[in-house]
């Protein structure tokens, strides 16, 4: 059986993959905040919504995304997950890119407050193919965040 963490991230990340991005933000507080590996932060749930729409949709399409060792504490929660997607990047097209990850989430009333990830992003850029500059121009202004 899962446990209510495990449930809410489900219900996230399979919003996602679907394209539900109101169901997705619905996860969240009014207040909560998203914070992806490579498009940055996102606060209150139409700017997540939209951040499914025009970042995720907008650039890849088949998603998959897969939730092991959920552990929750107090208000804090952990999980490592599995990640891919196809490619709809300009130059990239079709390509499947994957990643493991790690996501770290602040919970109130049962919602989302916060959500970071942890993955390697040069490594899933290098997956698509895209040229080393373009990855190393990423990776810089990574560093600078």
């Amino acid at each position: 059986m899962a446990t209510p963490l495990q449930a809410l991230l489900e219900r996230m990340t399979q919003a996602i993959c679907r394209g539900d991005a109101d169901g997705a933000a619905a996860c969240f507080a009014e207040d909560g905040v998203y914070h992806d590996g490579f498009y940055g932060e996102f606060k209150g749930r139409a700017a997540i919504a939209d951040m499914v729409r025009r970042h995720f949709h907008g650039n890849a399409s088949d998603f998959s995304w897969t939730l092991s060792d959920v552990v929750a504490e107090g208000d804090c929660g952990y999980a490592t997950y599995a990640f891919s997607y196809v490619s709809k990047i300009p130059g990239s097209e079709g390509r499947r890119a994957g990643f493991p990850g790690i996501c770290k989430l602040r919970l109130r009333d049962g919602l989302i407050v916060r959500y970071e990830e942890i993955f390697e992003r040069a490594q899933a850029l290098a997956r698509l193919g895209l040229a080393d500059e373009r990855i190393a121009k990423s990776v810089r202004k990574w560093a600078r965040e």
